[in-house]
């Protein structure tokens, strides 16, 4: 019985060969197919890198300090009576105009023994009636705030500037301004207070920026946007943020080059937005990329796509 079981075994022994032989051939060629041929093609195609790139312009930039603020008239003055009474009469509503000496009201005085004769609130300063506190029938002495008059014709907004940024400050220097109530509108002030001290919990020194307000638009109280123009370049080189690698002072772009990606350092001056003004390393009209260099080096074949305006 076994040498019956082991002469067949013998004789299938080719077979049993042949098919193992045809599985290892198989799988040889699958390892190829799925090592060899994927890598080349791989390598092929990263052969050329497609890049998106931007041109280095010339234009204006300017570097600013952000802040908000509220608006409040040049001059203000609240408005006491001289006596004691009850008010018989308004002359003036919130919003109209007086001038210095006009009266607001008039009061019914109560001091006994004197004849009858209405006593004016009168305004101390010329400017826009901004509220009247009182009612008529109402009894005030002079304790009593009866109005508040402001002289709107200048307006002003309080600023708390870091010292560091002091010395890029100075009298007459140009603010712009936006309130919500224009949205479409800037509006242009200017520095005409610096003061000499600084606060020495914030580090920080007041300045004060005063706006022209001919046809009274801004009010007394709004919430205003500034931005202080510390410093300006005109006619620079700019180039997009997205373009920087590193770190000052080592920054670094790609620049495209009949196809090929340059490595190049350059130096960054003020910046604006998303633009960097570049004092060396580029000039007008460069490519520098700005989209896939993390997939470059230095002499790397590219297919550059030119970013639209």
């Amino acid at each position: 019985m076994i040498m019956s079981l082991l002469s067949l075994t013998l004789i299938r022994l080719p077979e049993v060969l042949m098919s193992y032989k045809k599985i290892l051939m198989m799988i040889c060629c699958v390892l190829l197919l799925s090592g060899c041929a994927p890598g080349k093609a791989k390598e092929k195609i990263l052969e050329v890198i497609p890049v998106k790139v931007d041109k280095v312009k010339l234009q204006e930039l300017y570097e600013s300090l952000d802040y908000t603020g509220d608006i409040k008239a040049q001059d203000e003055a609240v408005i006491y009576p001289k006596v004691s009474g009850k008010i018989i009469e308004k002359v003036k509503e919130d919003g109209a105009l007086i001038n210095k000496g006009e009266a607001i009201c008039y009061i019914d005085r109560d001091e006994v023994g004197l004849k009858f004769q209405k006593a004016p609130v009168e305004s101390t300063l010329t400017g826009i009636l901004g509220r009247v506190y009182v009612d008529l029938g109402e009894n005030v002495t002079a304790n009593t705030p009866v109005a508040l008059v402001v002289s709107a014709d200048k307006v002003k907004i309080g600023l708390d500037i870091p010292e560091k940024y002091l010395p890029k400050i100075t009298l007459g220097q140009q603010a712009q301004i936006s309130v919500d109530s224009w949205e479409d509108e800037k509006f242009i002030g200017s520095v005409t207070k610096i003061s000499p001290v600084i606060d020495l919990s914030t580090r920080t020194a007041p300045v004060e920026i005063t706006i022209m307000n001919k046809e009274y638009r801004l009010k007394s109280g709004m919430f205003a946007k500034v931005q202080l123009v510390i410093e300006a370049r005109n006619n620079v080189p700019v180039i997009l943020r997205e373009a920087i690698m590193g770190r000052d002072p080592d920054n670094y772009v790609f620049v495209v080059e009949n196809k090929k990606a340059v490595l190049r350092k350059i130096s960054l001056g003020i910046r604006q937005g998303p633009y960097f003004e570049v004092r060396e390393g580029l000039k007008d009209g460069d490519s520098v990329v700005i989209m896939g260099q993390q997939l470059l080096s230095d002499g790397a074949s590219v297919e550059p796509e030119v970013e639209k305006e």
